[in-house]
């Protein structure tokens, strides 16, 4: 009697997958091709595979949009243990991280479009960020670094809608300068 071949299980593998495709997807074809059978196919399963491990499109936007902010936020933590001063710390690692997006999380821009029309996933993007503003309250409340913080989003902003940077300042003089502007101390 032989024994058939048993694919072994892996539901953490299948749902990085799925996250990693939808992800693709969008950098590559925009959020509207993130589509429940443009996913499974690239994955390699079936609808029903897909909604194994994710109710609806929308739960799988999420998820993506969850993978990319902790990917985000891994950044911020990789440049706050390399900070050694306290003094607007948070704000220089969100301007380093928020310039080189692109650069780690390249589907955090795309997905990030849906932070501007969509209310879900503006709301993970607000409550991420009163939870970091509120843990770096003490070092990061200044106005100046608020302002800062303002000018690093419209920056990044400015290159999704892929808006000429001003020919006297590169990308990287930009993010040097704003980085910058968060050691002055107010007074």
């Amino acid at each position: 009697m032989s024994e058939g071949y048993e694919r072994k299980k892996q539901p953490e593998l299948v749902r990085r997958t799925l996250i990693d495709c939808a992800a693709r997807l969008a950098t590559e074809c925009g959020l509207q091709a993130v589509t429940v059978q443009a996913v499974a196919d690239a994955a390699g399963v079936t609808k029903g595979g897909l909604f194994h491990h994710f109710p609806n499109k929308q739960a799988l936007i999420e998820a993506v949009l969850k993978d990319q902010l902790d990917r985000f936020d891994a950044v911020i933590e990789a440049q706050l243990t390399q900070d050694g001063d306290s003094h607007g710390c948070f704000t220089r690692a969100y301007v380093i991280a928020n310039l080189s997006m692109a650069e780690y999380a390249p589907a955090l821009e795309s997905t990030c479009i849906a932070l501007l029309t969509d209310p879900v996933a503006r709301n993970h993007w607000s409550d991420w960020l009163r939870a970091r503003l509120a843990r770096h309250h003490a070092t990061d409340s200044a106005p100046e670094l608020e302002l800062v913080r303002y000018a690093a989003d419209g920056a990044w902003l400015a290159d999704l809608q892929q808006v000429p940077a001003d020919l006297r300042m590169s990308r990287d003089q930009l993010r040097a300068k704003l980085v910058a502007l968060t050691t002055m101390r107010p007074g």
